[in-house]
């Protein structure tokens, strides 16, 4: 179940950090929206995840973490599906009610499927999942950004060189070079909106295959704690030891 809970929160954190990668990108570089507002859209997302974090506890012990983790991720599905059909007209409402639902999602799942892992494994071996769950959290939100932005940025790029071609083709004469400037950053600005809608796709896949592994959650029951003869007798030895 450690394991389970270990590559559910993998998968988790690459769909998270996905958004907040691609998100600024499309809100700055595209629609033309200040850094302040861009932070302001994605706040109420993570407020909810801040008020969430009391409310899943109770949830989990109540209902354990299999069908928060089923509900909230079937959430999250939805939301980065509709985030793969963006477009240059896209109301801002619109994205922080999507966002904020996404992160509702998120925050049904994080905490429950973290803490089932941990409940699965004995006591004293909890500081050591506690790190490694911190661990996780910090690699798969790193090679999630850098994979999805990585996918952007060649999707764009095939996109330019379409959307160009295309674009030339129809223009009956020969076009001026402000032509040329005027249909190439209407080109970028659409080719990189495809591009992120792209990368969003990729991430409804990674967050389809948590789901897919929800369902052979089962509810974490600590065992206890039994010291092997090797154990015991290495307890034995730097006891002995600190006592001279």
């Amino acid at each position: 179940m450690f394991a389970l809970s270990s590559a559910i929160s993998i998968t988790l954190n690459m769909a998270m950090f996905s958004a907040m990668m691609l998100m600024p990108i499309y809100l700055q570089n595209i629609r033309g929206i200040s850094p302040l507002d861009s932070g302001l859209l994605m706040l109420p997302g993570a407020l909810i995840m801040g008020v969430m974090s009391p409310i899943t506890g109770k949830l989990f012990d109540k209902f354990g973490g299999k069908v928060l983790a089923l509900i909230g991720l079937a959430i999250v599905v939805i939301s980065t599906y509709f985030f793969s059909d963006l477009t240059e007209t896209t109301k801002y409402s619109t994205l922080m009610i999507l966002y904020s639902v996404r992160m509702f999602g998120i925050s049904m799942v994080m905490m429950p499927v973290m803490t089932n892992g941990l409940n699965s494994i004995p006591a004293k071996y909890t500081p050591h999942g506690t790190a490694m769950n911190s661990t996780i959290q910090q690699v798969s939100g790193a090679i999630g950004g850098a994979l999805l932005v990585t996918i952007m940025s060649n999707s764009t790029t095939s996109h330019v060189k379409d959307m160009v071609a295309e674009a030339v083709s129809k223009l009956t004469a020969k076009p001026s070079a402000e032509q040329l400037l005027g249909i190439q950053n209407q080109v970028i600005a659409k080719a990189t909106i495809e591009g992120i809608n792209d990368a969003f796709l990729v991430s409804v896949g990674v967050a389809i295959i948590a789901f897919i592994l929800a369902f052979f959650i089962k509810r974490g029951i600590q065992p206890k704690d039994t010291e092997t003869v090797e154990e015991k007798v290495a307890v034995k030895q730097v006891s002995s030891v600190r006592s001279m």
